[in-house]
């Protein structure tokens, strides 16, 4: 910080080491929009559903309706079942774009975010996930609305220190048509307790996604900012995922930090997904990287996804 206060740090520099640091100490739920809980009518007779049950038993197949003592659903396996009332913990829909080969692949619990940088797929309201980095970076994002999210985070070590370093990451975003999703927000930085003047830093940003939440493709533009003074060239960040098993997918997000020029970082790994939960296991790279440890830095991060 004493680099800040003293201007002796060019701006593109600052922001270069600002975005490595929230790369390698920063990150990046089953809120299926494609599972609703829903009313049991006649209109959803035909619809392959997700029963789960109060012993924590998941049945999925077509439901048939329903009588006094329970909802009728055909399975693949058993054939036509009677499930009680009682017994019935949750109810959700299933569209058929879920059904592969005949297995059921949930939503992606974590389609809102690759490692650090966002997409412009949302949370819905009321849908919230905490995501842990490197076990000293801790996150939380909230669905306020369909199209807009709060976030913000802190880091550990910092906090036991009398130094806590924390950030706010709101973002906007809504549906252009079905392949097309676009966005901005605001990631904003800043330590407690170190520089009474100093009055953060951070980067305001506008993304593109093509896609959908399995397999996806995003741009970012930012202009990165110390105090009041911004950077005269953008960031530039490409990622994406492509969701290659029911439970595991590959993603890569890749930045053009602006110094002198343009400064690179890319990154590869693969998501570990459960309907709730998410792990990435990946490695940061360049060329400044490699020539020392050829296959990148390890990045481990871990998401659980809360609400619908």
């Amino acid at each position: 910080m004493k680099a800040i206060s003293n201007q002796a740090v060019r701006l593109p520099q600052l922001l270069a080491r600002l975005m490595l640091c929230a790369l390698f100490l920063t990150g990046i739920a089953f809120g299926a929009r494609a599972q609703t809980d829903t009313t049991l009518t006649k209109s959803v007779i035909g619809k392959r559903w997700i029963v789960e049950t109060r012993d924590g038993s998941v049945i999925q197949g077509i439901y048939l309706g329903q009588t006094e003592g329970g909802i009728r659903l055909q399975t693949d396996s058993a054939g036509e079942v009677l499930i009680p009332h009682t017994q019935i913990k949750s109810t959700k829909i299933i569209e058929d774009s879920r059904i592969r080969d005949g297995a059921y692949w949930f939503e992606n619990p974590n389609a809102t975010r690759y490692l650090f940088s966002p997409s412009a797929f949302s949370l819905k309201k009321g849908e919230a996930y905490f995501q842990n980095t490197y076990l000293v970076l801790n996150s939380f994002h909230f669905g306020i609305t369909d199209n807009f999210t709060m976030g913000g985070g802190f880091e550990l070590i910092s906090t036991f220190s009398g130094t806590p370093a924390f950030y706010i990451a709101p973002k906007a975003s809504f549906e252009i048509n079905d392949k097309w999703r676009a966005g901005g927000g605001l990631l904003y930085m800043n330590v407690v307790g170190v520089e009474e003047d100093f009055s953060g830093l951070g980067i305001g940003y506008g993304i593109a996604t093509y896609g959908n939440t399995d397999d996806n493709v995003t741009l970012g533009l930012g202009y990165g900012f110390v105090d009041s003074e911004f950077s005269q060239k953008p960031f530039i960040n490409l990622s994406g995922m492509k969701r290659i098993s029911r439970r595991v997918g590959l993603v890569s997000e890749n930045w053009l930090v602006p110094s002198d020029g343009y400064y690179g970082l890319i990154s590869y790994g693969l998501r570990f997904m459960s309907e709730r939960i998410t792990v990435d296991l990946a490695f940061i790279n360049n060329g400044d990287i490699a020539a020392t440890v050829p296959i990148g830095v390890p990045y481990v991060d871990f998401v659980i996804k809360f609400g619908k």
